[in-house]
């Protein structure tokens, strides 16, 4: 017979029956109250446990993003192609040179070159790390791009980084050339401008001046689809 249903003729042993009965059935209830409180207690803890996960993970992918603008690289700059004025920037020089296509070496009248005859395959624009041949680099100043010239020995990385800093994304070179008079030279199609200091101001005037400017010879010829000289970043 189970405890629920245990009888006895003696009133006092009775109710003592009734008694661990009743104490038996509210400690079943306890034991099934304190089960579904630790469900509760699991569930709760199940979920914070979700939340944190959520919550960190939107705040690394919002880290990631934020990083993204903050360590991004700036934009190359940009300038108004044939944007010419007229205008004189102080320094810059002006000469009349030839424009007609040769095979060989030439020896130019400016150093760095800024115009004069040239290979008929011209030079891609970009970033060198080595010294490029004059007669393929006048070729891509002829069709309207602008040649940044650095001496090496009395520039530094962090006035290299100055350079690539003003160069657009296309229509520009730059490379080291040994031996030049001043550390940096900047050359368009019969235009010519050095300057001691990588950072001057007048680099960038120079690019807004001169950078695919209709003056040159074939503004509207490609800067691609020459040739890569050594070096080639």
């Amino acid at each position: 017979m189970s405890p629920d249903k245990r009888k006895s003729g003696n009133p006092a042993t009775q109710a003592d029956i009734d008694l661990t009965v009743k104490q038996q059935r509210e400690q079943k209830r306890q034991e099934k109250l304190a089960e579904y409180q630790k469900q509760i207690a699991r569930r709760k803890r199940s979920k914070i446990v979700w939340w944190v996960v959520g919550a960190t993970a939107a705040l690394a992918v919002v880290a990631v993003v934020v990083a993204s603008f903050v360590f991004a690289p700036a934009p190359a700059p940009s300038y108004q192609a044939g944007g010419s004025t007229g205008r004189e920037i102080e320094g810059v020089q002006t000469f009349q040179n030839r424009s007609d296509h040769v095979q060989g070496s030439v020896t130019y009248d400016q150093t760095p070159p800024a115009g004069g005859p040239h290979n008929p395959v011209w030079l891609n624009c970009g970033v060198y790390t080595e010294p490029q041949p004059n007669e393929n680099a006048v070729h891509a100043l002829e069709h309207g791009a602008v040649w940044i010239t650095y001496d090496p020995s009395r520039v530094d990385a962090a006035g290299i980084d100055a350079l690539k800093a003003v160069m657009p994304s296309t229509y520009a070179l730059l490379s080291p050339y040994p031996g030049m008079d001043t550390p940096v030279a900047v050359s368009a199609w019969n235009h010519q401008l050095k300057v001691d200091d990588p950072t001057d101001p007048r680099i960038k005037e120079f690019f807004t001046e001169y950078w695919r400017s209709q003056n040159a010879p074939e503004p509207t010829a490609p800067c691609t689809g020459g040739v890569d000289g050594p070096g080639k970043a």
